[in-house]
């Protein structure tokens, strides 16, 4: 992760918590999704790593859940907000794609807002992720989307001369719209520079081969995207077009789990599990591992740098 994405999010530090009414339903919505699935057993303290924590608003989750919380992110500023919203965690300054903890460290981690999209290397991300799980533990991630109703909005907005604010010529525009349909592209938006939008077969190819298998998926601001993002990314809506949304927004939740969805959603979310190799015979599995390296490594060669 580049030292660029450390000062954008540091720039934001003070005001990261004012949410704009399209981070607040995603966090909303990320944060039921937490509980109910990484809810630890009761049979003893646990330890999570939030991975990209920000300001330690899923940190705190994991805390209140009971798990022993660790949090890491590329930005000092955010960091710092983090330390103060619960100094009982411990925070680390540092990047995903190469994580200051031993192996099978953690019970669970989360990996979301948007932290995938701004990394360099999102394979090796997932990897740095899978390492660090204990066999049998969980991660949930959060990324964004390529196939959404952003598409068409970008599209329109270039051909009316940037209507919408996406700030993206026609011509890129059709690219992010045409190329391969199984293939992630780099996108620029307004305020948070390039980032790297996955598509679904792409990101579940990239859990496997950290050794991560996709267990439940959920799309997020599908059916709200039916209102442009850069509107909901506003400070606040119109009386009206607020009304609407907050309709929206509880539509898209209670659909959120519905896989033909998934298509056209906005943002990603996947619970995957690490596999549990070493109990199921170390002769077979350092052969599977062997057989998987040549797929991880091509996973890797799609890495944006």
């Amino acid at each position: 992760m580049s030292s660029a994405v450390a000062r954008l999010f540091d720039a934001m530090a003070d005001s990261y918590d004012v949410l704009e009414p399209w981070y607040e339903h995603l966090y909303a919505a990320l944060a039921a999704i937490l509980r109910r699935e990484l809810e630890p057993p009761p049979d003893g303290r646990r330890r999570a790593l939030d991975a990209g924590c920000g300001t330690g608003v899923q940190t705190a989750l994991l805390d209140a859940l009971g798990y022993a919380s660790h949090g890491l992110d590329v930005s000092a500023g955010l960091l710092a907000v983090a330390c103060r919203r619960l100094p009982s965690a411990t925070f680390a300054l540092g990047s995903v794609e190469a994580l200051p903890y031993p192996d099978w460290h953690f019970d669970v981690a989360v990996c979301c807002g948007s932290t995938l999209s701004f990394v360099d290397a999102p394979a090796r991300a997932l990897r740095e992720l899978g390492r660090v799980l204990r066999p049998g533990g969980r991660l949930l991630v959060e990324c964004e989307h390529r196939w959404s109703l952003d598409l068409v909005w970008a599209l329109l907005s270039s051909l009316t001369f940037d209507s919408l604010g996406y700030g993206v010529s026609p011509a890129a525009a059709w690219r992010q719209a045409t190329r391969s349909p199984r293939a992630g592209v780099l996108s620029d938006y307004p305020g948070y520079g390039r980032l790297r939008l996955f598509t679904l077969p792409e990101l579940e190819a990239m859990l496997r081969a950290a050794g991560l298998t996709p267990l439940r998926r959920w799309g997020l601001h599908s059916v709200t995207n039916v209102i442009p993002s850069t509107i909901l990314h506003r400070d606040r809506l119109g009386r009206t077009l607020a009304r609407f949304y907050r309709r929206l927004t509880l539509l898209d939740a209670a659909l959120a789990p519905w896989r033909p969805l998934h298509w056209m959603s906005n943002s990603l979310v996947i619970l995957a599990q690490k596999e549990d190799r070493e109990r199921r015979g170390g002769g077979r599995n350092r052969q599977r591992d062997a057989a998987l390296a040549p797929a991880d490594r091509g996973a890797a060669a799609g890495d944006v740098s």
